[in-house]
């Protein structure tokens, strides 16, 4: 049984020629909590999805595509979240992955009202839950997107928001759980981000220089990865 990434986009490229990719930033954030076996699989190729029976959890990366393209691998990732559903196996959405799991589920994905967030946000839990168990009741974490879940999947429970995102976090049943920043983003990738992002930010009214002095390293955010392995993967492999 593995743990699959399942790749939906890559990291600006002034940060993956320094620092490699979401899938590694991710393995390390989960902080040696799973021992077994990782895998990558790109969505966005034809290559056939991993055989879900041979799963052991799935996290879904970020993407700079949008969930509003509906493009065809897209819609193909979405029936695939679905059947992961159905099979109860544990998910972490991140970022877009956030956004799809929420638009396969039945939620609804759109331009986020409320204009781009990037650079270091305050996260405020909404609700308690076993993968904020010990966290204060508010934390740091780095962020980059334009879309937003604005209306979460029947039954899903929110989690927590930030200034700009009223569904920075939310929860599906006991094995599903997505997050709309980035824990696995340290503070050198997210200036990364600023950096390249830096006219678009210009161009909508912001300031990269303001956002890039408040970058800060966001060890709560971090845990994230680490707590759901440990909560939602490792504990269900041993109760069986």
């Amino acid at each position: 049984m593995a743990l699959c990434v399942l790749r939906t986009g890559d990291a600006v490229a002034e940060v993956s020629a320094r620092r490699g990719d979401f899938a590694s930033w991710i393995q390390d954030s989960a902080d040696g909590a799973w021992t077994g076996v990782w895998i990558e699989h790109d969505v966005r190729t034809e290559e056939p999805l991993p055989s879900i029976a041979s799963l052991s959890a799935v996290i879904i990366t970020g993407s700079s595509s949008n969930v509003t393209e509906r493009a065809e691998w897209m819609l193909r990732a979405e029936a695939y979240i679905r059947e992961l559903a159905a099979a109860r196996v544990p998910i972490l959405g991140i970022c877009f992955g956030h956004q799809i799991v929420a638009q396969a589920l039945g939620g609804h994905v759109a331009k986020n009202p409320h204009g781009r967030e990037i650079g270091t946000v305050t996260v405020m839990i909404a609700a308690q839950d076993v993968l904020l168990e010990g966290l204060p009741a508010a934390f740091a974490a780095n962020a980059s997107h334009l879309e937003s879940v604005v209306k979460l999947p029947d039954g899903a429970r929110p989690l927590g928001s930030t200034a700009l995102e009223p569904n920075a976090m939310y929860a599906v049943g006991d094995h599903i759980r997505c997050v709309q920043f980035h824990p696995e983003f340290d503070a050198d990738v997210t200036r990364g981000y600023i950096r390249a992002r830096a006219s678009r930010i210009l161009e909508e009214g912001g300031d990269p220089d303001a956002l890039f002095a408040r970058v800060e390293e966001t060890m709560h955010a971090r845990s994230l990865v680490a707590r759901f392995v440990r909560q939602f993967v490792v504990r269900a492999i041993e109760v069986k």
